[in-house]
C-alpha cells in the first residue's frame, strides 16, 4: 500500500500525522525520512497528538530516544541522526522499543536500515519549491 498526501502548510502536515496517530496500532514502527527542515518534527508532534499525548514533543537529537507514556499507548520517538554506528542502538536496547506494545517513530531511519523491522511503515517527506515554500509531499508505504 502506498499513499501520498500533499501538504501546503505545517497545519496540514500536523493534522495528517494526527490522523495517522489516531489509527496507529500497538507494535507499529514508522520510519521517517526527509531532508533537514522538511517537517519531521511537525509530523511527529501531530502523530503524538493523535495518540492523545498531552506533553510537549520535541526532537531527541542528543538522547536518541524519548519516551512518551501519557497517551493511549506508549510512544517512542527516535532521532538517530547522530548515530555513528548501528551498534549504538544495541546500547539503548532498541529491540525493547521496536518490539513492544507501543508505537515508534524513527527519524533518519535510513542510517540504521539494517535493524528496521521488515513490516515498518515508511514515511518520506519531500519539499518542492515550485509548488510553494510550505509545500510537502508526504508518502506512506506499508508492506
Amino acid at each position: 500500500m502506498t499513499e501520498v498526501f500533499e501538504s501546503y502548510s505545517t497545519e496540514d502536515t500536523f493534522e495528517y500525522a494526527k490522523k495517522l496517530g489516531k489509527n496507529a496500532k500497538p507494535g507499529q514502527v514508522y520510519t521517517l525520512t526527509g531532508d533537514l527542515g522538511v517537517g519531521k518534527t511537525v509530523f511527529t508532534k501531530g502523530f503524538a497528538s493523535g495518540l492523545s499525548i498531552d506533553e510537549p514533543v520535541d526532537s531527541p537529537t542528543f538522547t536518541i530516544v524519548k519516551e512518551y507514556l501519557s497517551g493511549r499507548m506508549n510512544f517512542y520517538h527516535f532521532d538517530v541522526y547522530r548515530i555513528g554506528d548501528v551498534s549504538e542502538m544495541d546500547e539503548i536496547g532498541y529491540e525493547d522499543y521496536f518490539y513492544s506494545d507501543g508505537v515508534c517513530i524513527i527519524e533518519w531511519a535510513n542510517l540504521i536500515e539494517e535493524i528496521i523491522p521488515s513490516d515498518a511503515i515508511s514515511v518520506t517527506i519531500e519539499k518542492n519549491l515550485e509548488k510553494g515554500f510550505d509545500y510537502r509531499k508526504i508518502q506512506i508505504k506499508a508492506n
